[in-house]
């Protein structure tokens, strides 16, 4: 691990993000690979690895976000928390006006329950626009930490911005295939249903990227971005996460999916941020 580390001083914050970004998407793209073996997959397995993905991403929105943010606050009680409060409110409304002026339509939901402003394009479109929105806030979160780690910010480690890339990766693969299987259904080759699968996590190495040039250049944004990056995420979970999983007769299997996403990250940002 130290030598890891050592490794990712080395070679700077922003290439550090860009790999670690660039790893994300392509465990992205392994999943959705998954499309040239199989033609389907159960609406079980489905809700379940929603489940795992929502777990992730509210672990690491507390444990490798929201924490470190308040920690490395000024100021004591209710000073020290503003930040933090203030960062993830944004966040959240960054997200919302996302949600209502950008086309999209979440997984399993049909075409006339699109979101966004209206608009005539095609249903493949409209999913990957979906899973795109969920993901700028994870290349996000990776780069602000990594941006943090370099400019020796108390609370940023680069052992936690290299837990949360790979936790974040993790959920990217099921995330992938849930993607690239739809599209399948609906028709499309194998190929264009991989294609869009992976295309959909490609925006994470641009937002990692502008994440970190944006902490050093600008270092007191650092927990007001960390706890940014954690309201966008959480929002999209409740949103959009959570209520796709309560559309079947799986929710126990969505349940127990999320309470182990929610541990793997938490062993992981426990583990190796230190």
């Amino acid at each position: 691990m130290e030598e890891i580390i050592k490794n990712i001083i080395a070679i700077g914050p922003i290439w550090a993000t860009l790999i670690a970004t660039t790893f994300t998407w392509l465990l992205t793209a392994s999943g959705a690979a998954l499309v040239f073996l199989f033609k389907d997959m159960s609406r079980k397995m489905l809700d379940g690895m929603l489940g795992f993905t929502g777990g992730v991403m509210v672990a690491a929105s507390f444990w490798s976000l929201l924490a470190p943010a308040i920690e490395m606050s000024p100021g004591e009680g209710f000073a020290k928390a503003f930040p933090a409060a203030f960062g993830f409110f944004l966040g959240a409304i960054f997200l919302f006006g996302l949600d209502k002026l950008l086309p999209h339509l979440h997984i399993n939901f049909h075409h006339d329950q699109a979101e966004g402003v209206k608009t005539s394009w095609h249903k493949t479109t409209l999913l990957v626009l979906a899973i795109t929105l969920h993901n700028i806030p994870e290349g996000l979160a990776v780069g602000v930490l990594f941006g943090g780690a370099a400019a020796g910010i108390e609370g940023a480690t680069y052992g936690g911005a290299l837990a949360l890339a790979i936790g974040i990766g993790i959920q990217n693969f099921p995330e992938g295939l849930a993607v690239s299987m739809p599209l399948r259904r609906q028709g499309l080759s194998r190929f264009k249903s991989f294609y869009y699968g992976q295309l959909s996590a490609i925006v994470e190495p641009i937002a990692g990227v502008l994440g970190a040039l944006l902490v050093l250049q600008i270092q007191p944004v650092l927990p007001y971005a960390l706890a940014f990056a954690a309201g966008a995420m959480i929002y999209v979970v409740v949103e959009e996460v959570i209520p796709e999983t309560q559309l079947d007769k799986y929710t126990d299997i969505a349940t127990l999916g999320f309470i182990a996403g929610f541990i793997v990250m938490m062993l992981l940002d426990v583990g190796l941020g230190q």
